[in-house]
């Protein structure tokens, strides 16, 4: 997929993620995370993760990808984690917390995906799955 590509769907979402407002890049999280797994669409969500300028952003994407019930999506969010400062690791945090713990469902799935994730080829990914095991046990 080429982001610059007219004739692709998403062409405006990539053009949206770098608008000045805070809604607009709100938005294009929520719709490339759809395409996660596109391979031009993963920086483009690392960015919205750790938007610089309003943690607003980083919330609605991380809920975008984690709604996707996925290992792809948790990794995505998990890696974001790793980089975090504080301020967008809380709302990353909220993110999973929002989720994954509103319900039995949820916080089973979210234990099944960082189970899958504590082994993850790099070493940062899995040690955020395994604090999210323990500290999210008791949601």
């Amino acid at each position: 997929m080429v982001s610059s590509d007219p004739g692709n769907p998403l062409s405006s979402a990539f053009r949206d993620a770098r608008s000045p407002s805070w809604s607009v890049r709100a938005e294009a999280g929520r719709r490339l995370a759809g395409a996660a797994e596109d391979a031009a669409v993963t920086p483009v969500l690392r960015q919205l993760l750790l938007d610089g300028e309003d943690t607003a952003v980083t919330q609605e994407t991380a809920e975008a990808l984690l709604e996707r019930g996925d290992v792809h999506g948790l990794r995505l969010v998990l890696e974001a984690l790793t980089s975090a400062d504080d301020d967008t690791g809380d709302h990353l945090d909220a993110a999973i917390h929002n989720v994954h713990c509103q319900s039995h469902e949820g916080l089973t799935l979210l234990r099944e995906l960082c189970a899958a994730l504590v082994s993850d080829t790099d070493a940062a990914i899995g040690q955020e799955a395994g604090r999210i095991l323990s500290e999210w046990n008791s949601c």
